[in-house]
Formats: C-alpha cells, sequence, structure tokens
C-alpha cells in the first residue's frame, strides 16, 4: 500500500487546499442579533470535558462565535489549571458576557452534562454505553441532535527530537507502553532506556490510545508510565527526555518527533493532514460535543452552528487539528491495486472524505450525513454535479467474502442515493469488498476498513 507513504509528502499542500476551500466558502450567515441573555452572573455557555478538545479549540470557537455576534473586547484568560473564562462585551446593552471552559477530561463531560453544570459535553473518543446509560434520561446522546463531530485529529506517537526510530508498528507502540521493550536497541534505536509518558484516565485522548493501541494487542499500560492531564505538558516533558515516548493529539506535537505508524498489512503513515482528513492514518479520532437533544438554549446551537460553518473549520485548522473541508488529493497508482483502483489513480483525484457504516449497516453515520451536505456543496463549487464522481465501497475482511463485497457496494449505493436528492449524478459506483485494508482486522481496523470514498474526473 506505498500510496500512504507517497500521500504523506503531499500534506503541506493540502493544508493550503483545505485554507483556500474554507474561505472561499460562504461565511457564516448572523442575523446581528445576539442569542438570549442568561441570568446576570451566570455564563451564557459551560463546556466541560475533553482537554484535547477544551485546551485551544473549544475557547477559539467561542471566541470566533462572540466576534462573529459583534461582541467587543473578547479576552480568553485562565482561572485555573486547565479552565478558562472568554469574555466579550455587548455594545448595545453594555453587559459583559462570558462562557467557561472546564478541560480536565471526557469523563467529567459527560458528568457535567448528567448533573447540569454543562451545556456542552467536549469528548475526544465517543460516548461509551456506560456513560450513554447512565444519561438516558436525557435523551438519545447518539442522535444527530446530540452527536456533533466538530474537527478530526491524529493521536501522534511521539519521541524526542534525536531519537533514530522512524516508525513503529501498533504492535511495537503496544509493547512500549506495556513495559515489555525497555531499551530503544531493541528496536534498532540507541541504547537509552525508554520512558513512557502517557495521558491520566480521564482523558478522551487516553482512552483512545487504550482502545486502538493497546487494547488491540492485548496489553495494559506499565505502572511505571508518568501521567499527565494536559498534551501539552506532556509533549514538553518528551522532548526534554531523549529515551521519552509518549502520545498527545496532533496539534500538540510541537517540536517533538511524530512517528510514522503502521496497522496489520498498512504501509507506516505519519499523522499527515490528507491521511487524518481521510481517517486511514491508523490513529486517527474523531473530536466531539455532546449536547442535550433537546432543551439546547440558543447559544448552544449557535455555537454547535459556528463550529460546522466555514469560519468555524478555519478556527480548527487554526488551533492544529483537521477541518471537515473537502480537497483533492492525487494518489499514484501501484502495481499490488486492483486495475478499477489503479485506473482511477492515474485518470482521477480522490477527495479527502469518506464515509463510514456500523458493522453489517449501510447507514450513514452521524458524520456522514453532514459530510453529504459538504460534498454537494464542493461539487457544485467545482461545476462537477454531473457524471464526474466515483464511489468505491470497501468492507471488513470478517465473514464471507461474497456477502462483504455486495455489502460493500449497497454502501456506495446509499452515499449515491443521499447525493442524488440534492442533485449529483454519479459516474459510478463499485464495491471491493475486503481489498485494499487501510488498518487491522480488529474491532476498531474493521471500523476504518469499512468506508466509501470518493473520487473525482
Amino acid at each position: 500500500m506505498a500510496l500512504f507513504t507517497s500521500a504523506r509528502t503531499i500534506g503541506k499542500r493540502v493544508l493550503c487546499l483545505a485554507f483556500l476551500a474554507l474561505f472561499c466558502a460562504s461565511p457564516l450567515s448572523v442575523n446581528g442579533a445576539v442569542p438570549a441573555l442568561p441570568a446576570k452572573d451566570q455564563p451564557v455557555l459551560s463546556i466541560h470535558g475533553s482537554n484535547t478538545v477544551g485546551a485551544k479549540l473549544a475557547p477559539m470557537l467561542i471566541a470566533g462565535l462572540f466576534e462573529a455576534q459583534g461582541l467587543q473586547s473578547i479576552k480568553i484568560a485562565s482561572t485555573k489549571e486547565n479552565e478558562q473564562r472568554i469574555s466579550a462585551i455587548d455594545s448595545k446593552t453594555g453587559r459583559t458576557l462570558y462562557a467557561l471552559v472546564a478541560a480536565h477530561g471526557t469523563g467529567t463531560g459527560f458528568a457535567g452534562l448528567g448533573n447540569g453544570s454543562a451545556d456542552l459535553a467536549a469528548a475526544s473518543r465517543p460516548i461509551k454505553d456506560s456513560e450513554y446509560d447512565s444519561l438516558a434520561s436525557l435523551g438519545n446522546l447518539r442522535s444527530a441532535q446530540s452527536e456533533q463531530i466538530i474537527a478530526i485529529d491524529g493521536l501522534a506517537i511521539i519521541v524526542h527530537p534525536n531519537n533514530r526510530i522512524a516508525s513503529l508498528s501498533v504492535a511495537q507502540v503496544a509493547g512500549l507502553f506495556a513495559g515489555e521493550i525497555r531499551n530503544w536497541r531493541e528496536l534498532g534505536g540507541d541504547d537509552l532506556t525508554v520512558e513512557l509518558h502517557a495521558r491520566d484516565d480521564q482523558s478522551g485522548t487516553y482512552d483512545t490510545f487504550k482502545e486502538l493501541v493497546l487494547g488491540t494487542q492485548n496489553k495494559t499500560l506499565a505502572g511505571s508510565a508518568l501521567r499527565y492531564e494536559s498534551n501539552d505538558q506532556l509533549s514538553q516533558t518528551v522532548i526534554s527526555r531523549p529515551g521519552a515516548i509518549g502520545f498527545v493529539g496532533l496539534a500538540s506535537v510541537g517540536s517533538a518527533k511524530a512517528l510514522a505508524i503502521a496497522d496489520g498489512d498498512s504501509e507506516p503513515m505519519l499523522p499527515s493532514t490528507a491521511l487524518v482528513a481521510t481517517e486511514d492514518y491508523p490513529l486517527s479520532r474523531r473530536l466531539f460535543l455532546y449536547a442535550k437533544p433537546t432543551a439546547q438554549s440558543d447559544w448552544t446551537r449557535a455555537y454547535l452552528d459556528f463550529a460546522h460553518s466555514a469560519a468555524g473549520q478555519a478556527i480548527v485548522e487554526k488551533a492544529g487539528y483537521v477541518a471537515q473541508a473537502i480537497t483533492a488529493i492525487k494518489l499514484p497508482a501501484q502495481p499490488d491495486m486492483p486495475q478499477l483502483y489503479q485506473d482511477l489513480a492515474n485518470d482521477a483525484r480522490r477527495l479527502t472524505v469518506n464515509f463510514r457504516f456500523d458493522e453489517g449497516s449501510a447507514r450513514l453515520d452521524n458524520k456522514a450525513q453532514r459530510d453529504i451536505g459538504r460534498l454537494i456543496d464542493y461539487l457544485q463549487r467545482a461545476d462537477k454535479q454531473m457524471n464526474a464522481a466515483v464511489l468505491v465501497g470497501f468492507g471488513d475482511a470478517r465473514g464471507d467474502s461474497a456477502r462483504t463485497e455486495l455489502l460493500s457496494k449497497l454502501r456506495a449505493m446509499a452515499v449515491r442515493r443521499e447525493l442524488a436528492r440534492g442533485g449529483i449524478l454519479v459516474k459510478d459506483i463499485n464495491g471491493l469488498g475486503d481489498q485494499l485494508p487501510v488498518a487491522s482486522n480488529t474491532p476498531s481496523g474493521r471500523v476504518k476498513n469499512r468506508r466509501v470514498e470518493v473520487w473525482l474526473y
């Protein structure tokens, strides 16, 4: 799968194209009216949860919303560790409005929703079954009204900049963090003791790492690992320790060295913009906001709408994450590809959007439902509404191969149906079954392999 290695080289160009796509899009529609004001001295919005979302992105989006609403003198100030107050003045009334962000880990966000202290739960992983069940009285927190994907992040495995190791498999990363590989020379590196640095148990970043790395290899984190509440603090420690290894969100890599990661039969992939945007990178993940399905305040709805807007997604990029903007990338053909895929690679460009599905299902998930609208807008702006797009469906290597191939085509047909409702006539659809996996045949890997790619002539 050498196409992924080649795709890494175009990351910077894709980022530039993403900015163009965002800023050329229609601006956020703002009617100039500030949403209803709360009682005096009460926050207009309170967000609890993920440090990955809350340390930078959530406050920046609040500041952007305040600016879009015409508020003045916008300030972001730390009130205590991992908590921020974003304030602004409403020039019409002279009132100071403010919002609060408490970024103490994904689990605290769902607790805040449950006890009423939070309007939104920020999460760097999907809601767990136990959390969903305990909050059932609030409504369906997995509904499209509640679960909002606002950005894509890559979980980067970082080491000291002078570490000679360039890439690792998921199995090797798991072995390191389980304490089974104790010296870098065991992996071809220098004679240095491995030092482990990990996020704390409240962190969605740790939950993601535990699921995508440790869980897939039936490992547990070594007791010697130092734990951190903050991504940035962990990254800063790693760059000061020659034997250190850690994991952080994409925005917190800083001057540390990010390693290329291989999962199963895939080639090693760096967390580049293109590979994270398509979620092909093995340790890519979605960043979420969860709201109560009903009884959302005006400010909650305004904030969610802004986060999904072109202006909001531009802030996502500025914060160091990958926006949900669609761009076209050229991938080289490889001799081990199916002929149909080689033809696409030679003559078409792949779009940086994937549609994903549950096991045995052809129903689009919550992100896919929003991505349909983004794709329709992209194709309309590019004047590619008629016979220009090709959909290629894939499945996971589990069960009967003939059924998998049929289901992969049904998934492509489901995307075609939704595009047709938006006036888009697709050129062709194909189902390649379990061919060209981008991840291992594990539960988390199969999620990535069940996909529909979009190619454009």
